[in-house]
C-alpha cells in the first residue's frame, strides 16, 4: 500500500478520497525540519498547499519520496528542478480551485469598491458614519486583467456580469480567445494599465513575473485605480504600493497573498485603511 505525507489541512472529503483509492495516509499538517525530512523519506508521495515549502535542502536526500502533488495552482513553493534531479515527480491541480479564487477576487473588488470591513468595523464600533464611506460603482467601470488562464478568465466572465468593461493582457492568449470571455486584448501591459479603474493579476510567481506591478507601472495606472492580487505573492511590489496607496494614487487594494507568508508586523499594508487583506484564503472552501 503506498503511503501519502499530507504535509498541509486538507478537508476529510479529500483524505476520504485517498484513503479509498488505497492509500496510508500519515497526516500530520505543519511538519517542519528534521521532522519533515524524516516524514518525507519514508513516503511514497506527498501532498502540499501553500503552507509547506520544499526546497533543495528538504529534496536533497528524498528516500522513498517518488512524486510530490499541490493541491492547488502554482508549484512555486516547490523546487522543482531539485525534484527533477532526485527523480521526484512534481504535479498541480490547476482546475481545482479555479472558480472559488476567481469568486474570492470578486469579493475582494467589491469589498475594495465599497470600504465593506472599514465600514462594518465602525458599525460594531458604535458609529454611523454614512458620509464617511462613499463608495464606488463598479458597473460602468473597466477592469484590467493580467493573465488571462483559467482563473483570469472566470473573473473576467463575472465582471462582465456586473456590466464592466474588461480588457486583458497575456501574451499566450489570442485575441479571438479573449472575445469568448467578453475580453478585449490588448497586446501590451503598458497598453492595459492607463485604462484601468480596477486590476487585478493572474500569473504565476516566476522570475519574469517578479515585481510585475512595480512602481513605474503603478504610475501607468489612472489615479483613483484600485489593484487586486489572489495570484501569487511577490507579483506586485509591496513597498511600492504601500507608497502609491500613501500618496492617494492608488485608491485601494484588494490582496490575498503577499511576499511574505504571513506579512512581518511591520508592513505598511497591515495598517492601511484603504486595503482589504485576507490570509490566502482564494482557494479556502470546503
Amino acid at each position: 500500500m503506498p503511503r501519502v505525507l499530507i504535509c498541509d489541512k486538507l478537508e476529510a472529503a479529500g483524505l476520504d478520497i485517498l484513503q479509498r483509492a488505497g492509500i496510508e495516509l500519515d497526516n500530520r499538517p505543519g511538519l517542519k525540519g528534521a521532522d519533515l525530512l524524516v516524514a518525507l523519506g519514508s513516503a511514497d508521495g506527498a501532498v502540499v498547499r501553500s503552507g509547506t515549502r520544499l526546497t533543495a535542502a528538504e529534496l536533497e536526500n528524498p528516500g522513498k519520496l517518488r512524486c510530490v502533488v499541490r493541491a492547488g495552482v502554482g508549484v512555486d513553493n516547490i523546487d522543482v528542478t531539485a525534484a527533477t534531479r532526485r527523480g521526484v515527480i512534481v504535479m498541480n491541480t490547476p482546475s481545482g480551485n479555479t472558480v472559488s479564487a476567481a469568486e474570492h477576487t470578486i469579493a475582494l473588488l467589491l469589498a475594495v469598491a465599497r470600504h465593506i470591513p472599514t465600514a462594518d468595523a465602525s458599525m460594531k464600533a458604535g458609529q454611523w458614519d454614512r458620509n464617511k464611506f462613499l463608495g464606488t460603482q463598479v458597473a460602468g467601470k473597466t477592469l484590467g486583467v493580467i493573465g488571462l488562464g483559467r482563473i483570469g478568465r472566470e473573473v473576467a466572465r463575472r465582471a462582465v456580469g456586473l456590466d464592466m468593461s474588461v480588457i486583458g493582457f497575456d501574451p499566450l492568449v489570442t485575441p479571438e480567445k479573449a472575445a469568448e470571455f467578453g475580453i478585449k486584448a490588448v497586446a501590451t501591459r503598458d497598453e492595459l494599465l492607463p485604462r484601468c479603474d480596477f486590476l487585478t493579476l493572474h500569473i504565476p510567481l516566476l522570475p519574469d513575473t517578479k515585481d510585475f506591478i512595480n512602481a513605474r507601472e503603478l504610475a501607468l495606472l489612472p489615479r483613483g485605480a484600485r489593484l487586486l492580487n489572489v495570484a501569487r505573492g511577490g507579483v506586485v511590489n509591496e513597498a511600492a504600493l504601500a507608497g502609491a496607496l500613501a500618496s492617494g494614487h492608488i485608491a485601494g487594494a484588494g490582496l490575498d497573498v503577499f511576499e511574505q507568508e504571513p506579512p512581518p508586523a511591520g508592513s505598511p499594508l497591515l495598517k492601511a485603511p484603504n486595503v482589504v487583506l485576507t490570509p490566502h484564503l482564494g482557494a479556502s472552501t470546503v
